[in-house]
């Protein structure tokens, strides 16, 4: 069972590859908030409904 009762944000890096990050500590070096905060499910159920894409953002770029 997940007890986990954090908040977190759903932060992306340049190559707009996403993760969460606990929401009470600051962001590391390279990430930029996502706008999207909640429980560790919430965000992780938006990230898996918005990265449709695994590829980085530059291999994506070269590929068009």
């Amino acid at each position: 069972m997940d007890d986990d009762t954090r908040s977190y944000v759903v932060v992306l890096n340049d190559e707009e590859q996403y993760s969460i990050w606990p929401a009470d500590r600051d962001l590391p070096l390279g990430w930029r908030s996502g706008d999207v905060s909640g429980s560790q499910a919430e965000c992780l159920a938006h990230i898996n409904e918005a990265w449709t894409d695994m590829r980085p953002l530059s291999l994506r770029r070269a590929a068009r």
